[in-house]
């Protein structure tokens, strides 16, 4: 279930504090590695109280710190989706050209940033494209009923 979705009031208060007290220690001992900003990501989504909330200017100098620390490609495809929602989709779609589409998730990040910026009928089409490349059904059946949302909102 994507963050935006999730009902935060029923997030468990008392092991994210743990695990935020956790994460200041380790960042105290300022030698950064990949799992150290992977938590730190994790930690600013736990503290905002909606999504809309999010910090997502942090969450992407966080991303910044770990393609630094792993030059990975799904890092990468991450921050394209922080960078739309901190910058706009635009500036997330711009990040995202930079990037392999044939990436896994590509085309479901893609969707999400154009649906975003208005384009519905590349969103639908998209959204559909990555139901047919998802690995999990779970996550199938979600990209196809954002597809279905949004042909239906087009009278399609």
């Amino acid at each position: 279930m994507p963050l935006a979705e999730q009902d935060r009031s029923r997030w468990d208060t008392g092991a994210i504090a743990e695990g935020v007290a956790i994460l200041q220690a380790a960042l105290a001992r300022d030698r950064l590695g990949e799992f150290q900003a992977q938590a730190a990501v994790a930690a600013l989504h736990a503290d905002a109280p909606t999504a809309e909330e999010t910090d997502w200017p942090q969450i992407v100098e966080w991303y910044d710190e770990l393609v630094r620390l792993t030059g990975s490609p799904v890092v990468r495809l991450n921050r394209a989706v922080a960078v739309g929602e901190a910058d706009g989709p635009r500036a997330g779609l711009a990040a995202l050209a930079e990037l392999d589409d044939a990436l896994p998730r590509h085309a479901a990040v893609a969707a999400y940033l154009h649906e975003r910026d208005g384009d519905l009928e590349t969103a639908a089409r998209l959204y559909a494209e990555a139901a047919h490349k998802a690995p999990t059904l779970a996550e199938r059946a979600h990209l196809t009923r954002q597809a279905a949302r949004l042909n239906t909102r087009q009278g399609r």
